[in-house]
Order: structure tokens, then C-alpha cells, then sequence
């Protein structure tokens, strides 16, 4: 098997075994896991937003906007797949723009720390590790002090080296349960040359041959002489400004999330509230429906009685009746005249009892309710249920023209040319007021001895059962005035 095959079969074992493991615990990601193709990180490079990601997938990513190219503006289109430079993307993980420098992908900042994650993550898995200096064998041991995973042959040479004999070389096994390590970050122009030294005019770390040569006019200082200066920037930075706003973000970011849960803990409880209150209010509605069902078919049933009870009366007396005068009509037109003096007595005393005594109603006073005064009221109050308000009655009342009463003194009387009025007042057949308007009410009043003379009436109509008839007369004299209830009269002097 090739190196390349074997390398490539080397990472893809471990990055299956670390999204097992990731899978398995849920546990945050592995930061030597890249966020976008969601393997190890293959040439990690920084964004200028601090987030790293691996360099093809950020070739990948399409230009956000428009650059300036010589002043002039260019479009996105105007360039190839490799030609990104100076375009602004997004980053993947925070939505941020960011511009790629002129030298396009290649030119953003490794991201060693993401090599030591990957290293590290090599380390606590079971996976082979190369030999950082021949690539051939596996390595089992590393030095301390170059950061470089050796085999066995390599580590021999290593210790042979008059420049390397002093270094300390560990095996890789005790390194596991170690803490994280770091490898050498090497020159990409120098292969094997780390960098060492800091170039402060390009502000640049550079290798020892790149400061012969490419940086041999700069000021050129070592990494450890110049790192506490530039690491104090760094941490001045933090410690003095970015940690006290980190603080205060997080805890501004606490009270939202407090407010929030407050939030969805009050809705949370007023929809309860809203729920019991829905269906205790639901019950009450349904316990008056109920009550208004009951009541309804109450009243059905006492109309029904006292329909079945005038009904029998009704045939009672039609069949005394039909009786009776059958008889008289058969005795009249079939008896001889000796025949009919006989049973004269008899059929005439009957005749007169059915006259004096016999039931014989109106017509228009025998169910004068069509079941049309029994109605819902839906608006009116009905009280409480359950300690609910409920709206809705049935009314069953219906007028009894003869228990209605005419009030006031423009029913006696009245001026010419004067505007007079008196009430009526509706009443059912117990004699208590209608409560309700709407009742067929006609009111005329017309001269006495001029037959073509009337007065127009006003009813005003105040819905509780009462109505107020007013009248203005033209000419004097005496006038007759009638007040008719479901068309029929309603008596004076009640």
C-alpha cells in the first residue's frame, strides 16, 4: 500500500472513530474537527474573524459582495475558482463578511493549534502515527524538544545527532494520558527550518533562512525574546477590555435567558389559567344550557296538560251538545206529534241545561297562544352559574288581554289642541307586567258625533311590557277611544 493510501486510510479510521465518540457522548465537537466538511482539518487556515476552517472549504465558499480591483470594481463572476483573492465571503460559522487577503486562501494564517488538536486526537485513539521524519514507519516515541514523532530507527539517528543527542524523547504511549502537545510550526519555503524568529518590519515569523535572505535588512529578533511583548498586547487586550465585556454579555446574555424562561414560565401558567377558566366557564354554560333545556321542556309539558285538559273539556261539551240537538232534530223531524209531547219534558229540560250550564267558550279566547310568546332571549341576563354571569332566558309569558290596565289621566280626558297621553300596561294571565315589548298593540280614537273625524295615536313602545299612547286633538267634543291587545278589547276602569 502506497504512503498517500495509507495516510488517507489513517485519517478516515479516525475520523470515524471520533464522530463515534462524538455521537456517543454528545459531548461538544472535537476541535480538530472541521465545522463545514465535519473531518480532521486538513490545512487549517484562520479567518479573519478567528474561526478556522479548512483551506478548500473556504475555496469553496462563493464571494459575497463585490472587491476593488486597481480602483476599479469588480464582480464575483469576474473570476475563476482560484482567483478568490481580495473577495469577502461569509464565514460558515458566524455569518460575519469577511475579506480574504490579495494572495487569496493561501495567504490567511495556519491554525497550528487545530494541527495540535488533531495531533492530540491522534494520540487518545487507537490509531497509528507516522514517523514525522522518514514517513515510512510507525512512530512510537517523540522528541520533547524538536516536537517530532520519530520510529525507532529515526529516534536512534535522532540521539546520534551531535545537534539533537541532548533531547529529551518520550514514548508516545506515556504521552496519552498527558496534557496537549504542540509540534513545531515549520517554514512553508524551508522545509524542516521552524520558525524561530520574528521579523518586526513585516511583522512576520520567519525561519533562519528567511532571515538570510529574504529578511536580511530587517530587524529580526527571536520568537522568545519578542513573544512577552506581543503577549502582553494580547492579553491586555483580554484581560483589560474583552473579558470585563465578555462579562457583561454573558451576564446580560443570563438575564435574557431568565427573562425568557420568566417569560414562557408566565405564559405557560396564564394559559393554564386560561384553560381551567375556559373550562369551568364551558361547564357553567352548559349546566344553564341545561337549566334553559329543562325549563323549556317544563313549559312544554304544562302547555301540553292544559291543551290536553281544554281539549277534553272542548269534546266533552261538543259531544253534550251534539247530543242533545241530535236528539231534538231526529224527536222534531220523526216523532208524531203525540211523540213529541211526550218526550217534551225531558228533552226540554235537557236543552236548557245545556244551554244555561254548558261550556261554550270563544272561539278567539280558546288557545290564543300559539306557542309564539314562549322565546330565547339571548342577551338578557340570567344571573350567575357557578359564579359565571350567564346571559340567556326563555321567556314563556303571554298577554292576557283581559288582565291589561289603561293609567293616567289622558284616558279621561283631554284639551283641544293639547298634546295628552296615558300607559298601557300588559299583563299575562296571573296579571304581572310582560316584562318585554313587542306586543300587537292598536290604538283608535275617533269623535263621537263627527263619524270622519279621528285622532292620529302615537305608541311608543318602552319595552318592559308598558306603552305610552299619546294624542294631540283638533276639535273638541266627546270621542270614543279603543285599545285593542291581540285584537281584542281591552276593558276600562282595571
Amino acid at each position: 500500500m502506497s504512503l498517500c493510501k495509507e495516510r488517507l486510510v489513517h485519517e478516515e479510521k479516525l475520523e470515524a472513530v471520533l464522530s463515534k465518540s462524538n455521537g456517543d457522548t454528545g459531548k461538544k465537537k472535537s476541535k480538530a474537527v472541521c465545522g463545514v466538511c465535519s473531518r480532521m482539518y486538513r490545512d487549517p487556515k484562520i479567518l479573519p474573524c478567528l474561526h478556522t476552517f479548512c483551506a478548500d472549504c473556504i475555496r469553496q465558499r462563493e464571494p459575497f459582495s463585490e472587491r476593488r480591483v486597481n480602483g476599479e470594481r469588480r464582480s464575483p463572476d469576474d473570476y475563476t475558482h482560484r482567483s478568490n483573492s481580495g473577495s469577502t465571503i461569509l464565514c460558515p460559522e458566524c455569518d460575519s463578511e469577511v475579506d480574504l487577503p490579495p494572495s487569496g486562501v493561501d495567504g490567511l494564517t495556519t491554525d497550528h493549534l487545530a494541527l495540535d488538536e488533531v495531533f492530540a486526537e491522534t494520540l487518545l485513539v487507537d490509531c497509528k502515527v507516522l514517523c514525522d521524519l522518514c514517513s515510512d514507519s510507525d512512530a512510537g516515541k517523540r522528541c520533547e524538544v524538536c516536537c517530532v514523532n520519530l520510529c525507532d530507527f529515526c529516534s536512534q539517528a535522532h540521539r546520534r545527532q551531535k545537534r539533537t543527542s541532548s533531547h529529551s524523547i518520550q514514548s508516545l504511549q506515556e504521552l496519552k494520558s498527558q496534557g496537549r502537545l504542540t509540534r513545531p510550526v515549520l517554514c512553508s519555503l524551508h522545509p524542516g527550518q521552524e520558525l524561530r524568529l520574528f521579523c518586526e518590519p513585516c511583522d512576520l515569523t520567519v525561519c533562519l533562512e528567511c532571515a538570510a535572505t529574504f529578511h536580511r535588512d530587517h530587524h529580526c529578533s527571536s520568537a522568545h525574546e519578542v513573544i512577552i511583548h506581543h503577549g502582553d498586547r494580547i492579553r491586555d487586550l483580554v484581560v483589560r477590555s474583552l473579558r470585563p465585556r465578555l462579562g457583561r454579555l454573558e451576564e446580560s446574555l443570563r438575564r435574557v435567558d431568565t427573562s425568557q424562561e420568566a417569560l414562557q414560565a408566565r405564559a405557560d401558567t396564564l394559559a393554564s389559567e386560561v384553560r381551567a377558566f375556559a373550562r369551568s366557564y364551558a361547564s357553567a354554560v352548559e349546566a344553564h344550557c341545561c337549566s334553559l333545556l329543562r325549563s323549556l321542556e317544563d313549559l312544554r309539558l304544562q302547555r301540553r296538560n292544559q291543551l290536553h285538559l281544554q281539549k277534553a273539556q272542548l269534546q266533552q261539551a261538543l259531544s253534550d251538545i251534539r247530543g242533545g240537538v241530535d236528539f231534538a232534530e231526529r224527536l222534531l223531524t220523526c216523532g208524531s206529534d203525540a211523540e213529541i209531547l211526550s218526550a217534551k219534558g225531558v228533552t226540554v229540560r235537557r236543552l236548557m241545561n245545556l244551554v244555561e250550564s254548558g261550556f261554550d267558550p270563544h272561539p278567539t279566547t280558546v288557545a290564543p297562544d300559539n306557542a309564539s310568546s314562549i322565546c330565547f332571549l339571548p342577551q338578557e341576563s340570567a344571573g350567575e352559574v357557578k359564579g359565571f354571569p350567564v346571559v340567556g332566558v326563555i321567556h314563556a309569558k303571554t298577554v292576557d288581554p283581559s288582565k291589561c290596565t289603561i293609567q293616567g289621566e289622558g284616558v279621561e280626558r283631554g284639551r283641544e289642541g293639547q298634546r295628552g297621553e296615558f300607559t298601557l300596561v300588559c299583563r299575562d294571565s296571573s296579571g304581572e307586567q310582560m316584562g318585554r315589548g313587542g306586543g300587537p298593540v292598536l290604538v283608535s280614537i275617533v269623535h263621537k258625533e263627527r263619524k270622519g273625524c279621528s285622532v292620529e295615536a302615537a305608541v311608543v313602545d318602552k319595552g318592559d311590557g308598558s306603552y305610552v299612547v299619546s294624542y294631540t286633538p283638533a276639535e273638541a267634543g266627546l270621542y270614543s277611544v279603543w285599545v285593542c291587545v291581540k285584537a281584542q278589547h281591552v276593558q276600562w276602569g282595571r
